[in-house]
């Protein structure tokens, strides 16, 4: 019988710092750690219990997170420790297992509870527990019954409530605008615990202004410190609300 993990008395975040050891690189040219912010001297500092990366696409921040997930034991594809989701087979065009093991990391303590949130292996992994809630004789969660970003939300606060690292990866993906200020909600209920760590990336300007969030815009030249106001997206959704029309007709005269 598997032993339950010890809750920790100590707040969040348990996963205090993170770096490269090129030791463990075998091919520096191989994806990912081609990535041009994945250098030697690569670090990356947890001082609050939640932190948000933002950036353009290809920038990395999915594979970022998939290597974090891989090193906290969670299935690259998505999923907590212990679920291997039904479309693992498409983790295979996935890396970030092989930067998973050439990470080392600093805990404080470590922390083997939690969850990994794909948008793209959301209904898998949905559809994966509703069936083993079955295969025990007991009631179904039924995540599946309800709409995509319903059920996100309802996946969230039933799997959220416990003490664990939680990594979601542009959550925003699955949620209406509505349904982003319901999860900046279910944010604030973690931050409250103080036994959650959140690693998020994302690319919606209402999930990066949490407050209190550590947040840090990834490009080419590494991981920086950024205000929401000073983000490309920050900046584009302000110059659309002021002005739909006029942005619209700019984007088209372009």
């Amino acid at each position: 019988m598997a032993r339950k993990q010890r809750e920790i008395r100590l707040p969040a975040p348990y996963l205090k710092r993170l770096w490269l050891d090129p030791a463990k690189i075998a091919d520096r040219a191989a994806y990912p750690f081609c990535l041009p912010f994945l250098q030697d001297e690569f670090e990356l500092s947890f001082t609050s219990a939640i932190t948000i990366i933002v950036g353009e696409n290809g920038t990395g921040k999915s594979t970022l997170l998939e290597g974090i997930a891989a090193l906290a034991g969670y299935d690259e594809a998505g999923g907590g420790k212990g679920y291997r989701p039904v479309d693992h087979g498409r983790a295979v065009e996935r890396m970030g297992g092989a930067l998973g093991a050439a990470f080392r990391a600093s805990w404080l303590p470590r922390i083997t509870q939690g969850w990994f949130f794909r948008a793209e292996s959301f209904f898998s992994i949905a559809r994966y527990l509703d069936e083993a809630a079955l295969d025990v004789g007991g009631p179904p969660p039924d995540f599946l019954s309800h709409s995509h970003g319903e059920g996100f939300l309802r996946f969230f606060e039933e799997r959220c409530q416990r003490q664990g690292i939680y990594i979601f990866d542009e959550p925003e993906s699955a949620l209406s605008p509505a349904r982003q200020i319901e999860f900046l909600k279910l944010m604030r209920r973690m931050d409250d615990s103080s036994h959650c760590q959140v690693l998020m990336a994302t690319h919606s300007p209402v999930l990066m202004a949490y407050p209190g969030a550590t947040l840090l815009r990834l490009t080419k030249y590494g991981l920086e410190p950024v205000r929401v106001q000073d983000t490309d997206h920050f900046k584009a959704m302000r110059e659309f609300c002021n002005d739909p029309d006029g942005f619209v007709q700019a984007v088209f005269a372009e």
